[in-house]
């Protein structure tokens, strides 16, 4: 079992007590992280990730996707009467999961999509405008103003 002391970082920074919360929870939780079911994260452009989630036997009734307090929250239930069956071999699980998934700040979920045994997130990050960086222009002390190196020409 890992122990981080994380003291450090409260003292030498302000307002990034979210980010070392994330790292507590994911260290104290490294161990017990449920394996099932399999999924993979890409990244598909510079600002955009995907989600799948193999979900084999599933209908879209029985799956649910919900964003709550920045975290993504997948879940499946069986809600049909399975009828009773005599299996020589079950290799498809089909148990109800809940997967959690900690979103960035900024980062939205644009859409899902359930084809193939496959549940499909897709997300994107979008930084509001006051965010983004922006040139500053420089003013002189004879009051004439230029614009800050790098700028476009006006």
């Amino acid at each position: 079992m890992r122990t981080v002391d994380l003291s450090p970082l409260y003292r030498s920074t302000v307002g990034f007590d979210q980010f070392a919360d994330l790292l507590d929870r994911v260290f104290s939780n490294e161990i017990s992280q449920p394996s099932y079911p399999p999924f993979n994260i890409e990244k598909t452009a510079d600002d955009a990730y995907r989600i799948s989630i193999a979900v084999a036997g599933f209908s879209d009734e029985d799956l649910n996707v919900e964003v709550r307090e920045n975290a993504l929250i997948v879940s499946a239930r069986k809600t049909g009467e399975e009828q009773e069956r005599t299996y020589l071999h079950r290799g498809i699980a089909e148990r109800g999961f809940e997967k959690r998934f900690q979103l960035a700040d900024h980062v939205k979920v644009t859409g899902a999509l359930h084809e193939n045994g496959m549940l499909h997130i897709d997300l994107a990050r979008e930084i509001p405008e006051a965010l983004k960086p922006r040139q500053i222009e420089i003013a002189s002390a004879n009051g004439s103003k230029r614009k800050a190196l790098g700028s476009a020409a006006a």
